[in-house]
């Protein structure tokens, strides 16, 4: 399961190929992977990737490979269980929860949003309103944050969207 969507890996992408040229270098990929907290050495990506560079098509695949892997070692391979699919997707946005809960509180701020996107390059003008009305709207004890569940149910509109 995938916790982006095409169009949000399609804008991290290009946010990433600095030059334009359709390619991702192993440099910048790196480089977001640092910002999300999964550590390679460029030489390490070098090895597994054969490339020097990714395009959007080699991108999406990488990104599919890497969240599986993570899903392997943080235990979403547990469960044989008929429900497989669910804990797996459960195990996935807890992950992309703490990569949003910043201070580990357990909610996500309207700040540490912000500051995940800044990470991402995803930040503008725009994404300060849209932000701001994606916390109203999925905020249901209206606290001002997210707390797990409120995060769930927006990823889950999300991707079923």
């Amino acid at each position: 399961m995938s916790l982006l969507g095409t169009g949000d890996l399609r804008r991290i992408f290009e946010n990433l190929d600095k030059n334009g040229d359709g390619q991702v270098s192993l440099e910048e990929l790196n480089w977001l992977l640092e910002k999300i907290g999964i550590h390679y050495s460029v030489d390490e990506l070098e090895s597994s990737i054969d490339k020097s560079s990714l395009d959007f098509d080699e991108f999406l695949y990488f990104y599919n490979s890497i969240s599986s892997e993570e899903t392997m070692r943080t235990g979403g391979s547990e469960s044989r269980e008929s429900n497989e699919g669910d804990v797996n997707q459960e195990t996935d946005l807890v992950e992309a929860f703490k990569v949003f809960d910043l201070n580990d509180d357990g909610f996500i701020s309207w700040d540490e949003l912000q500051n995940v996107l800044s990470k991402l390059e995803l930040w503008d003008k725009r994404s300060e309103r849209d932000s701001n009305s994606m916390i109203r709207a999925y905020d249901t004890n209206n606290d001002g944050k997210l707390d797990f569940e409120e995060f769930k149910n927006m990823m889950l509109f999300t991707i079923s969207r």
